[in-house]
């Protein structure tokens, strides 16, 4: 299996693949949905400073679907980027019909598989962290889990949770929302979670420091050591 590591600008990310052909088109997918941003924020800056719901006048695919994630969720658009990026790279990559690809766009990851992958839990200082792994089954079609947190990395979030993981079809839905949950959660109030649409949002893992909480449907969490040295780490998306 090949791993690329991958960087435009404040963009970085790891690829895997099992041929170069893919790896190429991961790359190509990935800068075509960033520079679409960044047209976007040069004709329109409010597009990138907004943390509310905001609909821009585009017809660009990343940017529809960032502009509905946010609206989706109750936050800007912004909060969806990672992840709109990584669904489009790893959509380049599965038109061009191998059966597996992962992008981890630091820590906001899109997926195919024709094999079991697992996705280690990393949420700083708190006890769960590297210590367990989801176990994502084979999965044909594109899966996102996307991660958000008040203190890991350098995203911008109003609450404390050490991390929100969120799994959805939709890649920019579960960016979105990792970020409105981990904006809003605390270990005595989970309210939010009653506005996600579970016809969306699979499911979803909180961790705020030895208070864990999960909501609806997901993947086996296993205890597993993880590797630090895994970690796509990076700047903010933009």
């Amino acid at each position: 299996m090949i791993r690329h590591h991958f960087q435009l600008r404040e963009t970085i990310a790891t690829i895997l693949a099992d041929d170069q052909g893919a790896v190429r088109a991961a790359c190509a997918g990935m800068i075509r949905a960033r520079n679409a941003v960044e047209h976007q924020i040069a004709i329109d800056p409010f597009f990138r400073s907004t943390l509310e719901p905001y609909t821009p006048d585009s017809d660009e695919e990343t940017i529809l679907r960032m502009t509905a994630a946010a609206k989706a969720a109750g936050v800007g658009p912004m909060a969806a980027v990672a992840g709109a990026i990584a669904w489009a790279g790893v959509e380049s990559m599965k038109e061009t019909g191998v059966p597996f690809g992962v992008i981890d766009n630091g820590g906001d990851i899109a997926l195919f598989s024709d094999r079991t992958v697992t996705i280690g839990v990393h949420a700083g200082d708190a006890p769960v962290s590297n210590r367990c792994a989801f176990i994502i089954p084979p999965q044909q079609r594109i899966l996102g889990c996307c991660t958000s947190s008040a203190t890991v990395g350098p995203s911008i979030s109003f609450g404390i949770a050490d991390a929100v993981i969120v799994f959805s079809r939709d890649v920019a839905c579960a960016d979105a929302w990792a970020t409105a949950i981990c904006n809003e959660v605390r270990p005595d109030d989970v309210g939010i979670l009653s506005r996600t649409d579970p016809d969306t949002i699979c499911g979803g893992f909180i961790v705020i420091g030895t208070f864990n909480a999960s909501f609806g449907k997901l993947p086996p969490l296993q205890p597993v050591r993880v590797d630090p040295g895994l970690i796509t780490a990076g700047k903010a998306a933009l």
